[in-house]
């Protein structure tokens, strides 16, 4: 996947198209990813230990991954990714830019 756990990503089509958020969870078997603030739904929750009270609750679904793109850290743009060697290693590169996405 191009994208991974803590990157900061723009939602680039669907009903929360131009939002912005941190990847919380990757799922890549799936290509879906959970973002912050994004796709939330509304959950009916039985009453439990943890929510004794249970009801409705909000949180986020997983989208797929197609549908977001990594925010350049220089422009903070959408941008495509590339990947290069450095020292060895594959990272990722901001095609926009060039900048290193990996940390």
């Amino acid at each position: 996947m191009h994208v991974k756990k803590g990157d900061k990503v723009m939602v680039i089509s669907g009903k929360d198209k131009g939002k912005t958020g941190i990847i919380l969870a990757a799922y890549p078997k799936q290509s879906r990813v959970l973002v912050e603030g994004v796709n939330v739904v509304k959950k009916h929750a039985k009453p439990s230990q943890v929510n004794p009270q249970g009801g409705i609750i909000n949180q986020e679904a997983p989208i797929h991954v197609s549908n977001v793109m990594p925010i350049d850290p220089k422009s903070g743009q959408p941008t495509r990714v590339g990947f290069k060697e450095e020292n060895g290693k594959k990272v990722r590169v901001a095609k926009k830019s060039g900048e290193v996405l990996d940390k």
